[in-house]
């Protein structure tokens, strides 16, 4: 059976057509109110985007949302979890500053924001899945406690898993530094024929695990977390991974952890993403590049694997833009993630979810 997909464009010619108002429309469309019971403490999980990134998502399309839970009763909170890499959102005090900087504050979103695992990342809980890869998964305290949750997401590129939609949102974004260690595993090793010693890796490790040995980067595997900035902020490609072996599982064990994310909210779940600027990383570098492709609009859905299959569609369906990372597979119809990183693959994201019975791949989209 398929499930459905609201679509909003973001063509607008009044008021009515604003995208603050179609952002309301689609959350009253796809019966998320349903979602949510009178005092319920719910869950706006999203990206406040790192510092020095512009695409994530506008906080005054948030407060559309927080304003559609308080007509429901509901007590409405934004939050996100810590990361694992050092950076702008490594610790509550820094994460909230950071997304006050963004416009994320009481003021204009209407709502408290509240780092899901607290001050660094020790505010946990232990979610039993007994799935092929973990038994357990460790996921923020404050996502767990929420009542009920609507899941906003930038959808754009990825280093590994190739796109970050609402799964991922749900993965990385509702696990702790633990869990999002858990989920990694993968080890990067550099290409020293590749290797300039310009020494970005190393600024960036949060574990030191990178030294320059002779002008070449050499990687502690011991001290490794796998994290994956080293190989985002390298300029040459000199740092790579087991693609074959190693992404297919980084992929499941993701998956494994956005169903963990999920459980104890059968029916309590909705799910926003956005497409507008597409961008081919995740929110989590400081910085945004060019769009890929077109702006396309928003969608809406109780599923995350059909808004993540209907998102990808949208986006291989556009004319991919000739300035931008995009280096192949331009063309209406073609995969503009493999075309940007051709050993990713993002569907498998989408299979292994609909394996665990998490969501269907078949979808109807319905314009607004």
């Amino acid at each position: 059976m398929k499930s459905t997909v609201w679509f909003a464009s973001l063509r607008a010619r009044s008021g009515d057509e604003s995208t603050e108002a179609k952002v309301r429309r689609l959350f009253e469309t796809a019966g998320f109110s349903s979602c949510i019971h009178a005092r319920d403490r719910t869950a706006i999980k999203l990206h406040f985007g790192e510092r020095g990134n512009d695409s994530y998502i506008s906080p005054v399309y948030v407060r559309q949302v927080v304003e559609k839970i308080k007509e429901a009763g509901a007590l409405p909170f934004v939050t996100d979890s810590n990361t694992l890499y050092l950076g702008s959102r490594s610790n509550a005090v820094d994460h909230v500053t950071t997304a006050v900087l963004h416009g994320f504050d009481y003021a204009v979103i209407g709502a408290p924001v509240i780092i899901a695992d607290g001050l660094c990342g020790k505010n946990v809980a232990r979610v039993t899945i007994k799935k092929k890869h973990f038994k357990t998964v460790t996921i923020a305290g404050d996502i767990v406690a929420a009542d009920s949750m609507i899941v906003m997401t930038h959808f754009k590129g990825h280093e590994v898993a190739g796109f970050g939609g609402a799964l991922k949102n749900l993965a990385m974004g509702c696990a702790p530094p633990a869990g999002k260690r858990a989920q990694h595993q993968a080890k990067p090793f550099p290409i020293r024929d590749l290797c300039t010693g310009c020494g970005k890796c190393v600024e960036t490790c949060p574990k030191s695990a990178i030294t320059l040995v002779r002008k070449k980067s050499t990687i502690d595997r011991n001290l490794c977390i796998g994290c994956f900035e080293c190989m985002t902020v390298c300029p040459s490609h000199a740092i790579d991974i087991d693609w074959e072996t190693e992404i297919p599982l980084f992929t499941e064990r993701l998956i494994e952890y956005a169903y963990g994310a999920v459980q104890g909210k059968a029916g309590k779940v909705g799910y926003i993403s956005f497409l507008t600027r597409i961008t081919p990383d995740c929110d989590c570098v400081p910085w945004s590049d060019a769009s890929i492709v077109p702006d396309i609009g928003i969608l809406a859905s109780k599923d995350p694997v059909a808004i993540d299959a209907a998102a990808c569609d949208l986006v291989n369906q556009q004319e991919g833009y000739a300035e931008s990372f995009l280096t192949t597979h331009r063309h209406p119809g073609e995969d503009k993630f493999s075309g940007m990183r051709p050993n990713t693959d993002g569907k498998r994201q989408l299979q292994y979810a609909e394996e665990l019975g998490m969501g269907t791949r078949e979808y109807e989209l319905v314009r607004l």
